[in-house]
């Protein structure tokens, strides 16, 4: 049995990813123009003490190597993988992505990326995809030392372009 989907019929809840019969959907962008969109999305890691001490004291190295080098990697990957991820993700292409990652003495470790296109939909979703990977490499790189390690807090913080625009106060 064959499934159409009509272009522009949308779900009764209002929700974009069901369609009329409330079956999921991509969202149908072919008929929005392209125009600059960003988005930048934050993620929090709580390191215990003792585990924020060590990388304090091995230069943010284990014997996996760069702890938040490797993370800013995975991120910017995860970011141009995100369609791959999420199912009604669309395939970006990526203009700019920029990952920074702040930690204190404390354990707290801060990471934000910012994501930019030329597209028909926006980059949230890339954006904090982008986050979440980073948050789960630093996880991994030092799980060796403690598997009390919490990842929290992973939020959109703003976005621009598109229907509206967003920031997080």
């Amino acid at each position: 049995m064959a499934i159409s989907r009509s272009k522009k019929k949308t779900s009764r809840s209002g929700l974009t990813h069901l369609d009329a019969k409330n079956r999921p959907t991509m969202v149908d962008v072919s008929d929005k123009s392209n125009s600059s969109r960003e988005a930048t999305a934050e993620a929090v890691v709580k390191l215990p003490k003792h585990v924020a001490s060590a990388l304090i004291a091995s230069g943010h190295r284990t014997h996996k190597g760069p702890v938040f080098d490797t993370a800013i990697i995975a991120a910017v990957q995860a970011v141009k993988r995100t369609h791959e991820l999420i199912p009604f993700c669309h395939p970006l292409p990526i203009d700019h992505c920029d990952v920074d990652i702040d930690s204190d003495r404390q354990g707290l470790v801060r990471i934000r990326c910012t994501v930019r296109t030329v597209h028909r939909t926006g980059v949230e979703m890339e954006a904090m995809t982008g986050v979440t990977v980073a948050a789960l490499t630093i996880y991994d790189m030092c799980k060796a030392l403690s598997h009390d390690i919490r990842i929290g807090s992973v939020r959109l913080l703003a976005k621009r372009g598109g229907k509206r625009d967003f920031r997080r106060r």
